[in-house]
This record gives C-alpha cells, structure tokens and sequence, in this order.
C-alpha cells in the first residue's frame, strides 16, 4: 500500500473533524453525558462513542485501505499494526475531563501516520469553532468558523518564559520543570489544545513528564512541527509512533524555539 499525499487528504480531514466537532456540542450541551468508566478508570462518555462512530465511518468511506487507530476502537496487536506502512491515528475525543467539566478544553484528533511519524494532523475544538492542521514541510494554519485558514507559526521564546501545562494531570515533575526553567508565565491548558496554543504563538513550551497515549499526540505534532516546532523525546530525538507494543508514550517537551535547550530543563 502506497501512503497518500497528505495535501490530498487535508480539507476532506478537517470536515470530519468539523462534523465530528458537532456531534460532541449536541452532547455537551443536552448535558446527557451517559458518563461510563474504562478499565484504565479514565470517563467515557456517549459524546466520546458517537465521535468515534462518525471518524472511524467517515476514514472508511474516504481510504478505506487505510487502517484506523483510535482510543475508542478495539486493540490492535502489535504484530499486526507494526507492518502498517500508514495509518489513522484517531482520539476521537482528547480530555474527557475537561468536557465533563465544561471548560471547553477538549479537542477532536485526527492524524495521517506515514511510517513512524505524523505527516498530517488535524486538531478540532468544537467549543472555540476552531480548527488547527498541520502538514509537516508545507505549513499550519488555523481555521475560525467559516473564515478562511490562517497560516499559524511559532515564535521566539519570552524572557518570561511562558508555559503551557496540563489542567488535570500536573504533578512533581512540571513543578521541577518549573523551577529550574526561570522567570515564567504558566498557562494552565487541558488536552491537545496545549500543542497548538504553542504552534500559534500563545506559549514557548509545553513539558510533559507524565503519562500519554500515542492518539493523545499524533495530530497536535504534526500541527507543531509544521508550524515550526518540534516534540522531542528526554535524548532529543523527535517523538515517534507505532514503534512498540505500548501505546504509551515517554516523557516530551514540545517547543517552538529551537535556540533554547529546553530538554535540559527536565531533570536535574
């Protein structure tokens, strides 16, 4: 199977993640969440399914040579997935917990996986009306209701070092990032849109020393790295997908500046 050009996909992407976007509203606002707990003890809600539903039916009709990944369907075995030469990588739903508790933090996820990397993402947030994509080597852009796209890129980092982090998962290990880092502004941010704030300008940095699922990620990065950051690993080399049995990622930091070394902020 030969990978599609990514370019050629990308308007068809950002519909479903549009109409995907509007399926969830119809459930955040009824306020009828059918709220369930998974194995891992993480909130699934009727919004997460019937996202999951439209995504995985819409990916079908449109490659339907293409498999699709996502944190709502059934596990795929590594012996399997692993001779994928490309993929869909789909969180149907990113930040269960920030659309229970009605912040408007969530985002709908959706990226083209060629290989081990995100050569197309598209990151929705339907309570905005906004939608981020990403074409890593072609440029990012940001879409707000029905305007047209506007080209979106990082910038230089604050001597107030400004700093984007989870709203429901911080911990230890963003306080030590925190102190070591300096001077600095911290933007409390739930789910994927953390990635994007940084693609378009609104922080420098967003560390991660905690735990995250590959469909947490995929779409968020290719936004980033196509607006001219970058999500490296704790040695410095760029996070990368469907390399191993876990779908668990390790620990990260996206940035956008590069003429920082921000992973020596980290660790001691």
């Amino acid at each position: 199977m030969r990978a599609p050009a990514p370019a050629a996909l990308e308007s068809a992407i950002i519909e479903i993640v549009r109409r995907a976007g509007s399926a969830i509203l119809a459930v955040y606002e009824s306020g009828d969440f059918g709220t369930t707990t998974k194995q891992d003890d993480s909130p699934l809600t009727v919004a997460d399914l019937a996202a999951h539903r439209l995504i995985a039916a819409e990916l079908a009709a449109l490659t339907p040579e293409i498999p699709v990944l996502s944190e709502e369907s059934a596990a795929r075995p590594f012996a399997e997935r692993g001779r994928w030469p490309c993929y869909w990588l789909v969180d149907p739903l990113d930040g269960t917990r920030e659309f229970l508790a009605r912040n408007g933090e969530f985002t709908v996820n959706v990226a083209l996986i060629v290989g081990h990397d995100p050569v197309l993402g598209v990151v929705g947030v339907p309570a905005r009306g906004v939608i981020y994509s990403g074409i890593p080597g072609r440029g990012a852009t940001r879409i707000s209701g029905t305007a047209s796209p506007t080209a979106i890129r990082v910038t230089a980092a604050s001597a107030s070092v400004r700093v984007v982090g989870s709203r429901s998962h911080r911990g230890d290990s963003l306080d030590g990032f925190l102190a070591r880092v300096g001077p600095h502004t911290l933007v409390p941010t739930g789910s994927a849109l953390k990635f994007c704030i940084v693609a378009e300008g609104g922080a420098d940095v967003y560390p991660r020393l905690g735990p995250t699922s590959e469909w947490d990620t995929a779409a968020a990065q290719a936004v980033l790295v196509a607006a001219g950051g970058a999500v490296v690993m704790l040695d410095g080399q760029p996070l990368r997908y469907n390399t191993k049995a876990q779908l668990l990622n390790p620990f990260f930091v996206a940035y956008g500046d590069a003429s920082r070394n921000w992973v020596a902020f980290l660790s001691d």
